[in-house]
């Protein structure tokens, strides 16, 4: 009899802890967040359940709460785990590519977080073991990076609860703030913009849009404006003006595949492709392409480019205006100033009729632009 006893008494502790650990409901379990953000072309997302303070400011660091160091949980492996870094299941951060935390590789992937706490210096750590229930069957063997942050302490507004919080976003970069009570916790994250953005462009390219033309001159222009990849480029701008895909020699296709022949040392054939590119130009495209020449202080090229489009032109809009910048530029302000008035009367709206006039009194005083 003493043995059913034991039997019934048994089975019954193991069904109500598993209804415990089955049945949750919102007032007794902790807040599960997901958050994330797009860096580039990298996407990030974090996936953690929110314990809150609870009245217990000050002692949350340091004791069973958030131990320091390493502390055996006592289930489990019931080995030395490190701090979940959130509450219940373990704390996940998922990268689509590769990234750099606070100055360390970490490979493109999901991974468990945790963190190491100390005093000052902490450590964070990234676990390939994403199914484990908060850090009660850590093991260590497991990691991937280890890397170490320091923390700020004693903040003037206490969070009750934890959260992880985005800011200082660039182009290829953001910050990371795990917060919680009066404890922050930095997570710097980098990406490589052009070898990620590049690599995307490859993916994007292998699927349908590679037979767009209008894609595939975009891609070879990213790969000209960042300085990149030229013979895939190449292809990639050969396909865009191929009349059998549907291709044409617009002045900005043509342009982009002479940059690029220029790239790649074929001087001869580039200069060709870009006299047809300016034979093709309406009087805006060879307005902007000799503004672009002005800017890269390529003044007698910039010359020949806006004296082409007026007088292909006849000195229609906006040639007037791009003899009067070539010519400030290269200090003859009487001819700039004559072309200015005769570019005033052109102007296409209110804010470039200002401009003129302020051009005006400018070169009047003999000043450049």
């Amino acid at each position: 009899m003493k043995k059913y006893i034991l039997l019934i008494f048994l089975f019954m502790a193991g069904l109500q802890r598993a209804n415990s650990q089955a049945l949750r409901t919102p007032d007794t379990t902790n807040t599960v967040c997901l958050t994330g953000r797009k860096v580039g072309v990298t996407e990030i997302e974090i996936h953690y359940s929110a314990p809150g303070v609870k009245g217990r400011e000050g002692k949350i660091y340091g004791t069973t709460i958030v131990p320091f160091d390493y502390a055996p949980l006592g289930f489990g492996s019931n080995v030395p785990s490190p701090w979940r870094a959130g509450a219940d299941e373990c704390t996940t951060m998922s990268f689509s590519t590769d990234v750099m935390i606070n100055g360390k590789k970490l490979p493109a992937g999901k991974y468990a977080f945790f963190i190491e706490v100390h005093e000052d210096n902490s450590v964070l750590i990234f676990n390939k073991n994403i199914k484990e229930w908060g850090a009660y069957f850590y093991r260590k063997e497991l990691d991937v990076l280890h890397v170490p942050t320091v923390q700020q302490k004693n903040l003037p507004a206490m969070q009750e609860r934890l959260a992880y919080n985005f800011s200082n976003q660039t182009d290829r970069s953001v910050d990371i703030n795990l917060v919680w009570e009066r404890w922050s916790f930095p997570i710097h994250v980098e990406v490589d913009l052009k070898s990620t953005v590049l690599e995307n462009i490859r993916e994007q390219m292998s699927g349908a849009i590679g037979f767009d033309p209008a894609s595939l001159e975009a891609a070879a222009q990213w790969c000209v404006s960042n300085d990149t990849n030229y013979e895939e480029a190449l292809n990639w701008i050969n396909s865009a003006v191929d009349p059998r895909l549907g291709g044409r020699n617009s002045f900005n296709a043509l342009s982009v595949k002479s940059a690029i022949l220029k790239k790649l040392g074929n001087e001869q054939e580039a200069a060709t492709i870009m006299n047809a590119a300016l034979d093709n130009a309406s009087p805006q495209e060879l307005h902007n392409y000799g503004r672009q020449l002005l800017n890269e202080k390529k003044l007698p090229e910039a010359l020949a480019v806006f004296q082409k489009n007026y007088t292909k032109n006849n000195g229609a809009w906006p040639t007037n205006a791009g003899m009067m910048r070539i010519y400030s530029a290269m200090g003859d302000y009487k001819k700039a100033l004559a072309f200015a008035k005769a570019a005033l009367p052109q102007a296409p709206d209110e804010q470039t009729k200002k401009f003129l006039e302020n051009a005006i009194i400018t070169l009047g005083e003999g000043k450049p632009l």
